[in-house]
């Protein structure tokens, strides 16, 4: 659906609710999936507004949120929705994740973000047992248990999107019984409480210090193993062993007074858990990563297998599945995604410029590195936020004007080839010691499209090689703006 409709709708909804015309209707970043969110804010109420195609979902969501909220759990309080429309509004939570503090962690894990933790796997543990109380699993889709089912659904696309396009060669029937042996061993376990199914950082805000768990949509019947190994073994998470296991402690203790367990027979299931959200995330990363490309999966593949070679070496898996093993190990051992030598990229001399620029105005810019050429890439035919009012006096720096590009545009589709074209230019130039490269955004004004696309180029290039870049706006510095 055209994103003006949407904002129509979701701003009669807005004014139905609140009784007041929205004077703000901002796109959010985009998540995952389909859903598309707004922020909607009138003089005296402030909401988060969501457009979803798929009415199941929207059902789900809205049945566990209000059945959670009801019993004082951390999640959004819904406030109006009209399902025929495929909109509802939502308890504005801000904009900070648990992500977002990852982020900001460095190389080491502070003292901060583990206390953090232990409030996210206290609040979890609530969820899963006070929340799954009562719970009308009859809205859970496409079933309403983790059953045997799903796990072989989910060991289907590691091996169809993950080993498949690894060439990694396997004896499917040895895997396909792998698979069954595990599943088997993983359903011993007790798997009658609420299974948030995707717990990990992203789905995780926090508020005034508190965590509240959003997109959830997608839950059912469980084990509670489950959400803790999602949430600790979160690849780029890259949480420290040590502390994993004082979480993992902590969450056993957060849990015993509301639901009594056997401490000695949870952990084993919990790591073969570890081990099968391990598996369903490596073939999520096949899919968006080597099936469709997208760089960011790609980036997260070595730190699951990292964790899957942890889990090998430390004699965590508790069945025998042996060509399952093999296949990984054989994976693990050929390196063929681990990432660049960045100590070798950030030594070397290349420097990468990158520049925006306007076709209208400047036209292209001129090498001055004496080599001559580089890339140049035209953005004129993405969707142009320039064209609608609330965006032209902005730039591809401002939030709304990105949110705009990323909900409403091909451009992430577009950056991603562009990476792998200049990558490759990159690491070439790296292996040969060249020292310079350039490379070019044009749109029609300079403003919008150029300067987010120039942006995103030169942020991947540098968490990717630790290269030196040199980054320039030139219709905009033009204008005294500030780089």
């Amino acid at each position: 659906m055209a994103s003006i409709a949407i904002e129509q709708r979701l701003s009669t909804l807005f004014e139905e609710w609140a009784g007041e015309i929205p004077t703000l209707v901002l796109p959010l970043a985009p998540s995952g999936s389909d859903r598309i969110y707004y922020r909607l804010q009138s003089k005296h109420k402030l909401a988060v507004g969501a457009y979803n195609p798929h009415l199941q979902e929207n059902e789900a969501f809205l049945s566990f949120s209000r059945h959670f909220h009801a019993k004082g759990l951390p999640v959004p309080e819904i406030f109006a929705e009209n399902l025929a429309q495929h909109i509802y509004l939502q308890e504005d939570l801000g904009a900070t994740t648990l992500y977002s503090y990852l982020l900001q962690k460095g190389d080491y894990f502070p003292d901060y973000l583990v206390k953090i933790y232990k409030r996210v796997v206290e609040q979890l543990a609530r969820l899963q047992v006070l929340g799954g109380d009562g719970l009308d699993y009859e809205k859970c889709f496409p079933r309403t248990n983790f059953d045997k089912q799903s796990m072989l659904w989910d060991f289907n696309y590691f091996k169809y999107y993950f080993l498949r396009l690894a060439y990694i060669p396997f004896d499917e029937q040895a895997l396909e019984e792998d698979a069954h042996t595990l599943s088997d061993f993983l359903l011993e376990t007790n798997t009658d409480h609420f299974m948030f199914r995707d717990f990990q950082t992203r789905n995780i805000m926090i508020k005034n210090g508190e965590p509240i768990f959003i997109d959830y949509q997608g839950g059912r019947r469980g084990a509670l193993q489950y959400d803790l190994a999602s949430l600790l073994y979160q690849a780029k998470a890259n949480i420290p062993e040590d502390i994993r296991e004082e979480l993992l402690h902590h969450y056993l203790d957060a849990l015993e007074p509301i639901c009594p367990i056997d401490r000695e027979a949870f952990i084993p299931h919990y790591y073969g858990y570890v081990f099968m959200r391990c598996v369903q995330v490596l073939g999520a990363y096949g899919f968006r990563g080597l099936y469709e490309r997208k760089e960011h999966f790609l980036q997260s593949i070595p730190f699951a297998l990292r964790n899957i070679k942890w889990l090998f070496d430390n004699d965590k898996i508790p069945v025998a599945i042996p060509e399952l093993r093999r296949a990984l190990e054989e994976l693990i051992a050929s390196k063929q995604f681990e990432p660049f030598d960045k100590i070798k990229a950030s030594s070397s001399l290349l420097t990468v410029g990158i520049n925006s620029f306007s076709y209208k105005q400047t036209g292209v810019p001129e090498d001055t590195s004496g080599n001559g050429g580089g890339f140049v890439f035209d953005c004129r035919f993405i969707h142009n936020p320039g064209r609608y009012e609330p965006y032209k006096k902005l730039t591809g720096r401002d939030e709304a004007v990105i949110n705009f590009l990323q909900h409403h545009s091909e451009i992430g589709n577009y950056l991603q080839d562009v990476y792998r074209i200049v990558d490759n230019a990159v690491e070439d130039y790296i292996d040969r010691s060249f020292t310079h490269l350039q490379v070019n955004f044009g749109c029609t004004g300079g403003q919008h499209r150029s300067v987010y696309a120039a942006d995103c180029l030169a942020r991947h290039i540098k968490e990717k090689y630790g290269v030196k870049v040199v980054l320039h706006h030139i219709e905009q510095e033009k204008k005294d703006w500030k780089n």
